[in-house]
Parts: C-alpha cells; structure tokens; sequence
C-alpha cells in the first residue's frame, strides 16, 4: 500500500475527502519526523513505537571489489512492533 492509497482508505473509513484525509496522514507523519528529530520516541500503543537509533561508524566491503570502505557513523529509526500488531500478523 502506497501513500495515495493509504489515504483513500483512511477518507472512507473516518468519512473524509480524500484531501481531507490527505492532510490528516501529512500532520501525523510530519509530527512523528519531528519528534525522531528532536530524539523522542513515537509510541502508538498497541500499533508500535518509532525510535531513532545511532549507528556507528564502521568498515564495510565493496561487493564489486571486495576492498574495505569506511562507513560514517550516521542516524537511522528504527520501528518495534506492538503486540496487537504482532498478532494481527501471525
């Protein structure tokens, strides 16, 4: 599911237009990004929790020539799925 589809599908389901719901899904992603900047975990219980993670610096391989590549360290999110996720899943 894509973007687009996901905000259709949110429009129908809370009674939306579709620009509506449009908005909706840009103001909550737009607030999660902004929470990960600042470093603080996005929980939506039962759903799951967004949580930035710091990776460091590190040696890799060039798959095509095999020699070393330094890698910078750099910020990435990581996301932990919520039991009722995990449930609905398996």
């Amino acid at each position: 599911m894509r973007k687009p589809e996901l905000a259709a599908a949110i429009a129908e389901k809370a009674d939306l237009t579709r620009d509506q719901a449009n908005r909706v899904l840009n103001a909550v992603l737009d607030e999660i990004t902004t929470a990960l900047n600042k470093k603080d975990s996005v929980t939506l219980v039962g759903f799951g929790t967004f949580v930035q993670r710091h990776r460091g610096a590190r040696t890799g391989k060039n798959p095509q020539t095999g020699e070393p590549v330094k890698i910078k360290a750099s910020n990435t999110v990581a996301f932990k799925p919520g039991k009722s996720l995990k449930d609905a899943v398996n």
